[in-house]
């Protein structure tokens, strides 16, 4: 067997396979000689079938089947060999104007290859890396949320301005049957706090979608409906309260710092403010720099330029979904998925050039760190080395599981070499503000 190579240009080139009698003829001998000793033919004993006999009836399919089954090995090995980075997967050429009654054989194959290009992560304009800061307002708040979870509830005859007010949103139209507790400073407007003052168990309220709330996602959860439903909704909608409560803040105290957190772990309020912060704004991170890691790549996809081999891909999508597809359609999912292609191709050059490796040692180190941060919500804070080996063990030995956490780990070692190496300033910013900029302003 002979493989050659033609480059048509630098992303294109045609492999001519040349297969010879002799690369075949033992192993397809050695098949049909099997086959004559368990061939089932009228007329003849099991085992006494004339080979003629069988080469005629299985003869140019077995041929068929092992030439393609060695041109394929041969392929995966002269790619190897040759170093050669493709894109998608060899595609006949020829394949349906072979002669299979000849003893020889030619076959051409299609290749689309890897682009040449440089990445310059250096660019002129400064990519902002947000800092969130929990700021005085934030604590505040999240501290009074704390106060009023462990604060004691009293029961009221009629609304206040700083009353619970549980009840049921109804609407016919909208087949709304909603039970929930509202927070009267949560409304959009005044006017619509000011309808529940004084109202007592049993009133129906009847107020109006739009303009209910300022966030849709508020007006998502005490409805129980989807964004989809709620978008642009402009109803009455009936509220009937069942209960009216007044929850007096919990002391800031060494009782409730226990509640919170480990027994004397915080001592005072200046220690909870600390640690409240501390906590937001490492929960704060894990977005700043997702934001980051989407910045950097739309740059990088936006300012690196090079060509692809876009016809070949468009065809290999052809031959490569499993489904009929015509020229039109691949052409289309091929522009859907280019950019994808491009940020791949980039990303991993970056990780060749720098060396981007992920160990089974870091697998398991990252797992054991998703694992301990899942069971902490779940208030188990201090698991056993045994129990999260276990753990471990389970989670990768499931294929998916392992490359969703391989996937993660190079993602984060990708925006290690940006922070480093990548015109980035840092920009500090409260959540709110990092809210506004991020998504509000676009």
């Amino acid at each position: 067997m002979n493989i050659t190579r033609e480059n048509v240009d630098a992303l294109n080139a045609i492999l001519k396979v040349d297969v010879a009698k002799e690369d075949y003829s033992d192993k397809v001998n050695k098949i049909l000689s099997d086959y004559r000793k368990t061939a089932n033919i009228p007329g003849f004993r099991k085992g006494h079938v004339p080979m003629g006999m069988v080469k005629k009836q299985y003869g140019k399919a077995v041929v068929v089947d092992e030439v393609n089954k060695l041109i394929q090995d041969a392929l995966s090995k002269y790619l190897t060999e040759e170093k050669l980075d493709v894109l998608g997967q060899p595609i006949p050429k020829n394949h349906l104007e072979v002669d299979w009654d000849a003893d020889d054989f030619t076959f051409e194959f299609e290749l689309g290859l890897t682009p040449e290009f440089d990445v310059n992560l250096k660019g002129k304009k400064a990519i902002t890396h947000y800092k969130i800061i929990a700021d005085e307002k934030m604590i505040n708040d999240q501290i009074e949320r704390v106060q009023k979870k462990y604060g004691k509830i009293t029961s009221q005859d009629t609304v206040a301005k700083d009353s619970e007010v549980t009840g049921t949103f109804t609407s016919e139209e909208k087949e709304i049957n909603s039970s929930v507790t509202l927070f009267l400073d949560k409304f959009k407007g005044k006017s619509t706090a000011k309808q529940f003052i004084g109202a007592k168990v049993g009133d129906v309220i009847v107020l109006k979608t739009k303009g209910l709330y300022e966030d849709e996602q508020d007006l998502m959860r005490v409805l129980n409906l989807n964004a989809e439903e709620v978008k642009d909704l402009d109803i009455e909608v009936s509220f009937t309260i069942s209960e009216i409560n007044k929850r007096d803040l919990a002391e800031l105290n060494q009782e409730l710092f226990d509640k919170l957190f480990a027994e004397g772990e915080v001592t005072s309020e200046e220690e909870l403010k600390a640690r409240i912060k501390e906590d937001a704004e490492n929960q704060f991170v894990q977005q700043s720099d997702q934001k980051l890691l989407n910045d950097v790549t739309e740059y990088l996809i936006e300012n690196t330029k090079f060509d692809l081999p876009a016809e070949f891909l468009t065809k290999w999508m052809q031959t490569a979904s499993g489904e009929e597809m015509d020229a039109e359609k691949a052409k289309e999912q091929y522009e859907k998925s280019e950019n994808s292609l491009r940020c791949q191709l980039i990303e991993g050059k970056i990780v060749k050039e720098n060396e981007i490796e992920v160990s089974l040692d870091d697998l398991k180190a990252h797992a054991r760190q998703l694992i301990k941060a899942q069971m902490a919500q779940f208030g188990q804070t201090n698991p056993s080395d045994v129990e999260l080996e276990a753990i471990t063990t389970r989670i990768l030995s499931n294929e998916d599981e392992a490359r969703r956490i391989s996937e993660q780990l190079v993602s984060q070692k990708l925006l290690d070499v940006y922070k480093e190496k990548a015109n980035i300033k840092v920009k500090e910013v409260t959540y709110d503000k990092f809210v506004k900029e991020v998504y509000e302003d676009k």
